[in-house]
């Protein structure tokens, strides 16, 4: 008797280390899935920063759809009350699929098809995965549930193991996956994650799944594609990209803030961020010849020199043109861009090399940051920095950014900084003039003609009173300035001057970015 008493709570034993072990596999399904499905979210707002512009506008619409999709998700799981592993197995191998196969079919659909299809695309996408991802916690909450686990502990362990693996896909996107793999092969790779968590639980649940040996054989194919997207993928996206480019792409690279494309005809160099022209080598002379050489001519001193931007090394390249500069302290944000440009033949024939010389020191930083952080003190500040076409940029075009450049500007110096078009985006220019303006500064306003880009502005800021009889181009070698050239370039025709009644920018309030998406809707 009490040996059948032992052997009883003996089984009893071997059965709670059974569930227990189930329930653990399950809390660890959660949280790589977990993983798998905030790299597809970040992902999506990558791709739709790449594709659509406005990282920050896209950013935010994909986790609003997201999340969106996860509420449907979470609601639909309700009708599942039967065969829940099943369930999930078939949901991980539609997110495989779906998941894996999404960006290179937006490539697709935007080379092939565009005008605004491939953002349905997008945001379809982003709702159908967002939806499966919503299936999958209830259905592994209420699998614990069943095995025996208590309802709050099962769906506190699954949440848990849920909100940390959404902690660490979201680190493991921004370091390794979008740098290392780029989009399209990120998405393969996380697919391929999904599928063998799918296939994972198909094993150890194989003997309440009824037609487990089919989802086997559908799984054997998955594998298939998803192999054969990471191996191939890129390049069909690839083939999908070249499309988008009159001239034929040499070079790409993703970094963990945006993708940069280089394109060659003859002897004609483009390089592209996130889609957009940067510099062509047929005409850019004529933008930093412009940006540099002018503020320089009015400038007291020019023993030091800070750039916000240009890691392209172009406005460096126009700088060391001058004995004088003793140093030239250039601040960007992205350190794989800068690099590129260091090592990329191509863009090294461009820059001269010019940052990898002696007097060129790199800070990899945010600009508004560095000048919060710094207490050295410049005779020239040169804002080359993107267009402010999304809040994280916009910051870089107020009036607190102007006051931090005035703190460290020595007596005499000089800001200047480029304003997008004066023809295209007229609004948007003289609120850039007068933002510089209500930061303390005399300003100056000055435009040229950059064929590859258009009518371009700037505007030139300083504490002191600024004359342009006063500029004197040096004795340097230039493709496009001339003295004579000069006057021109301070007149304004009447569809591209100050229309007047403009406010100003600040980090309160923020009214660049609409006006900049509207002045340049059909451009």
């Amino acid at each position: 008797m009490v040996k059948e008493v032992n052997m009883m709570e003996h089984n009893v034993d071997k059965q709670e280390e059974y569930k227990d072990n189930l329930t653990k596999k399950i809390y660890w399904a959660s949280g790589i899935v977990s993983i798998c499905g905030i790299i597809f979210e970040v992902l999506f707002g990558a791709a739709g920063s790449y594709i659509l512009g406005d990282g920050v506008k896209q950013y935010t619409i994909t986790i609003g759809l997201f999340l969106t999709g996860m509420g449907i998700g979470a609601s639909l799981s309700e009708r599942i009350l039967k065969q829940l592993m099943a369930a999930f197995v078939w949901i991980e191998f539609a997110i495989a699929l779906i998941g894996g196969t999404s960006i290179l079919f937006l490539f697709g659909v935007m080379a092939f098809i565009g005008s605004g299809v491939e953002a349905l695309f997008l945001y379809g996408v982003t709702v159908v995965i967002g939806a499966l991802t919503g299936l999958e916690l209830p259905i592994l909450i209420r699998k614990a549930t069943e095995i025996g686990t208590q309802l709050n502990r099962s769906a506190a362990r699954v949440l848990f193991s849920d909100y940390a693996g959404s902690l660490i896909g979201a680190i493991l996107f921004v370091i390794l996956l979008r740098p290392s793999l780029g989009l399209v092969k990120t998405a393969f790779v996380v697919a391929l994650i999904n599928l063998l968590a799918g296939v994972w639980m198909l094993f150890v649940f194989r003997k309440e799944i009824r037609r487990w040996r089919l989802l086997r054989g559908i799984a054997i194919i998955l594998l298939f594609i998803m192999v054969g997207g990471i191996l191939f993928g890129q390049e069909a996206a690839f083939s999908f990209e070249q499309k988008l480019y009159k001239a034929q792409i040499v070079e790409t690279l993703d970094t963990p803030y945006q993708r940069i494309v280089v394109t060659r005809e003859m002897d004609d160099i483009r390089l592209f961020i996130d889609g957009n022209l940067q510099f062509s080598t047929s005409d850019e002379y004529r933008y930093h010849e412009s940006l540099v050489h002018v503020p320089l001519s009015l400038a007291r001193n020019k023993a030091k020199v800070l750039i916000l931007g240009g890691g392209d090394g172009l406005v460096a390249r126009e700088l060391l043109k001058y004995p004088e500069i003793k140093e030239i302290t250039l601040v960007d944000l992205d350190e794989m861009m800068v690099n590129f440009s260091r090592t990329s033949p191509l863009l090294t024939e461009v820059n001269q090399g010019s940052l990898d010389n002696q007097r060129v020191k790199l800070v990899f930083s945010d600009a508004f940051q560095f000048l919060l952080q710094t207490d050295e003190m410049y005779d020239v500040v040169i804002g080359d920095l993107p267009d402010p076409n999304n809040e994280s940029l916009n910051k870089l075009y107020t009036r607190e950014f102007y006051s931090l450049i005035g703190k460290r500007l020595m007596p005499g110096g000089i800001l200047v900084v480029q304003a997008t078009s004066p023809l295209f985006a007229r609004d948007v220019y003289w609120t850039i003039s007068e933002t510089v303006k209500s930061a303390g500064f005399n300003v100056l306003n000055y435009h040229v003609d950059i064929p590859s880009f258009g009518d371009w502005g700037f505007v030139i800021g300083a504490r002191e009173n600024l004359d342009t009889s006063n500029i004197q181009l040096p004795e340097i070698p230039l493709r496009y300035l001339t003295q004579k050239v000069i006057p021109s370039l301070f007149v304004f025709g009447k569809d591209e001057d100050n229309p007047g009644g403009l406010d100003i920018n600040t980090i309160d309030h923020s009214i660049l970015v609409p006006m900049y998406e509207k002045a340049w809707r059909y451009y």
